[in-house]
C-alpha cells in the first residue's frame, strides 16, 4: 500500500493511494504516526478498503502533499553508505555504519520550497532511501530479524550545508543537516511488500541536469544490516525514520556547483515517487 498525507502544512489528512482513487483515512486513524503502526493500521486500512467504507478524496491532485509520516521521535542518518560517495567526499569507506541525527522539524513535503540557510554558501542535495520503523527494534539478535520491524520506505532528500557540516562542525556533522526544511520526504510511504528495497534506482537532477544515478544494491550496509546495527546502540520506535545514505554525484564532489536561489532540485527512487523543490534565498521576514 501507499500512504500519504495531504493538505496545508500542519493540517494534513492521512490517505491511502490506489490506482483507482485516493481514499481518506481521517475517520479511521488520527495520523500516520506511532499509534498507526502500533495498532496495526495497515490491516485496518486494508479491511476498510475491502469493505468499501473509505471516502474518496475529491480533487486530491490539487492538494499539497505533505510528509507521508507525522513527526517522528527520531531521524537517524547513515553517512557514507556508498563507496563512491565516500571517495568523492575524500574519505575511505567506513568499516562500520557512521551515524548522525537530524531534528524532526527538518521534515517537509516533497514539493515544498526550501529556504537556503542564512549565511550558507554550500547547500547540497542528497537523494536517499528512507526507512520508517513499524515495530520497536532493540538489541535485535541478527540482521535477519530486521525487516519485520520495517513499516515502509520513502524518498528522502538529506539536504546538507557542507561548510556548516565540515568547517564549523566541531567534529560532528549535524550542524550542516538540521536547518528547517532540510528533510523533504515522500510523496508516499510504500509498504515493504510493494518494493524490492535493495534493487531500487536512485536519481537526482538540478535544473533538469542529471546528478546522481545509482542503486540501493550499491549500499555498503544494506537495510537489514543498518537496522540491526542501530538496534545495538538505541531503541528504534514505531514512526522513527532512518535515512540510509546517498550515492555519488553531489556538489561536495567539486564536479557541480552548490545550490543558489532559483535552482530546482528533483529526486526520485523507483517505485517510491519523485520530489521537486525550488530553492529560495533566506528572508528574515518569511
Amino acid at each position: 500500500m501507499k500512504f500519504a498525507r495531504l493538505g496545508p502544512a500542519g493540517h494534513e489528512q492521512p490517505v491511502v493511494v490506489r490506482e483507482d482513487a485516493v481514499y481518506s483515512l481521517a475517520g479511521l486513524v488520527a495520523d500516520i504516526n506511532a499509534d498507526f503502526w502500533e495498532t496495526d493500521g495497515p490491516a485496518r486500512v486494508r479491511a476498510a478498503l475491502e469493505a468499501g467504507t473509505l471516502p474518496v478524496v475529491e480533487d486530491a491532485d490539487r492538494l499539497r502533499i505533505g510528509s507521508p509520516i507525522a513527526r517522528p521521535g527520531a531521524i537517524v542518518c547513515i553517512g557514507m553508505n556508498y563507496a563512491a560517495h565516500a571517495a568523492e567526499s575524500g574519505a575511505e569507506p567506513p568499516p562500520v555504519p557512521v551515524i548522525f541525527f537530524k531534528a524532526p522539524n527538518t521534515m517537509a513535503g516533497p514539493n515544498d520550497p526550501v529556504t537556503i540557510p542564512k549565511g550558507s554558501t554550500k547547500t547540497d542535495w542528497e537523494v536517499e532511501l528512507g526507512i520508517v520503523i513499524g515495530k520497536r527494534a532493540s538489541y535485535l539478535d541478527s540482521p535477519a530479524d530486521s525487516l519485520e520491524h520495517v513499516a515502509g520506505f520513502v524518498v528522502a532528500n538529506d539536504l546538507s550545508e557542507r561548510a556548516f557540516q565540515l568547517d564549523l562542525s566541531g567534529g560532528q556533522w549535524s550542524k550542516g543537516k538540521i536547518a528547517p526544511g532540510f528533510s523533504p520526504l515522500g510523496p508516499w510511504l510504500v509498504t515493504p511488500d510493494e518494493v524490492e528495497h535493495q534493487k531500487l534506482g536512485l536519481r537526482s537532477f538540478v535544473n533538469g541536469e542529471p546528478r546522481q544515478d545509482s542503486t540501493t544494491a550499491d549500499q555498503l550496509f544494506d537495510v537489514a544490516h543498518v537496522i540491526h546495527h542501530l538496534s545495538q546502540f538505541m531503541a528504534l520506535d514505531p514512526g522513527d525514520l532512518v535515512l540510509t545514505g546517498t550515492p555519488e554525484g553531489v556538489a561536495l564532489s567539486g564536479r557541480f556547483p552548490y545550490l543558489v536561489p532559483g535552482d530546482v532540485v528533483e529526486i526520485e527512487i523507483d517505485g517510491l515517487g519523485r520530489q521537486r523543490q525550488e530553492y529560495l534565498a533566506y528572508d528574515a521576514g518569511r
